[in-house]
């Protein structure tokens, strides 16, 4: 299973899902070079195992690599283009989002009103 956190910041949750799942590969990123340079400080465990890994990027211009597979999920916590702060990108990050999710792939956000409540859209990566 592949996992895209969109929005990584520190790195906890990445971390502890590649952690806590077996045959998990988790790919988290954040617009902040920053908050990447941090986090993969506190991720080395994840990143030489292979089931973590990180990358500087904002989600409205996210693109796989070539050789990338594409995700089963996609999650995104108190993201500001996906959770209405920021509405002039949800369409582009929409778009980059399904082109980087499998047909059957799934989309999590919370939005943070409150953090418990999460929206699910299903199918987004559908062709």
């Amino acid at each position: 299973m592949r996992v895209l956190e969109i929005g990584c910041g520190t790195g906890a949750a990445a971390r502890e899902i590649a952690r806590r799942s077996e045959g998990v590969s988790v790919l988290a990123i954040d617009r902040s070079p920053r908050a990447i340079a941090r986090t993969i400080g506190r991720s080395q465990p994840g990143i030489a195992a292979g089931t973590l890994s990180y990358r500087q990027a904002a989600i409205e211009v996210f693109d796989l690599a070539e050789d990338e597979q594409r995700f089963d999920l996609a999650f995104a916590v108190r993201v500001g283009a996906l959770d209405g702060r920021h509405p002039e990108l949800a369409d582009r990050a929409l778009a980059r989002i399904c082109a980087a999710l499998k047909p059957s792939g799934i989309l999590i956000v919370d939005g943070g009103d409150p953090l418990s409540r999460a929206a699910l859209v299903s199918g987004l990566g559908k062709d």
